[in-house]
């Protein structure tokens, strides 16, 4: 059986992979969703994140839970 990925990132996460605090993440996630033009309440994909910050996929994925 194969385990399902995710396709959202949480603050937690960003906290994880950059190393610092999650109201730093939260900060980023917002600039995120400035970027792509999405509202507050919609959730940035892993995808989006890693395109924002010039991050691989392949190297983002092994550190989400």
């Amino acid at each position: 059986m194969e385990l399902q990925k995710r396709i959202i990132i949480y603050p937690k996460d960003v906290a994880l992979i950059t190393g610092r605090n999650e109201r730093y993440a939260r900060k980023v996630l917002s600039k995120v969703r400035i970027y792509f033009e999405k509202s507050s309440h919609h959730p940035v994909t892993i995808k989006e994140y890693c395109e924002y910050c010039k991050i691989r996929m392949d190297e983002v994925e092994p550190m989400l839970l």
